[in-house]
């Protein structure tokens, strides 16, 4: 079992940036760590994906160039930051999990653990 702990959601003009954290306990660097996102009446997508060990790093094309996924392996953490923020972006954000041999699924139904979410709202 891996719990997921993200903190740093919140409201922010568009335009402006927010980085979001996520604190794993155990924190296994073998492990896909990723973003996903889900606004009302929408599907949860993945947005961005690391795997430590493996140096490997997706980013779904809505987000590339304007986000960045990365890691602490000291604090058991990975980040989310968000730059040049959109209207679009404003969405419960999730940090998930799922043991990997060095890739990561794109789907959420195949990731095992979850956090419980933190709000990001961009205004005009």
């Amino acid at each position: 079992q891996v719990l997921l702990a993200e903190s740093g959601g919140g409201s922010v003009p568009a335009g402006g940036s927010l980085r979001l954290s996520c604190v794993a306990s155990p924190y296994y660097p073998s492990n896909c760590l990723a973003w996903f996102r889900q606004a009302p009446g929408k599907e949860r997508e993945r947005v961005a994906a690391i795997v430590p060990d493996a140096e490997r790093i997706y980013y779904d094309e809505s987000v590339k160039g304007r986000f960045t996924i990365s890691v602490d392996n000291a604090e058991n953490a990975v980040y989310l930051q968000m730059s040049s923020l959109k209207l679009d972006d404003s969405a419960m954000y999730y940090c998930a999990a799922h043991p990997s041999s060095g890739t990561c699924y794109v789907l959420a139904r195949y990731y095992h653990y979850w956090g419980q979410g933190t709000q990001v709202t961009v205004s005009s």
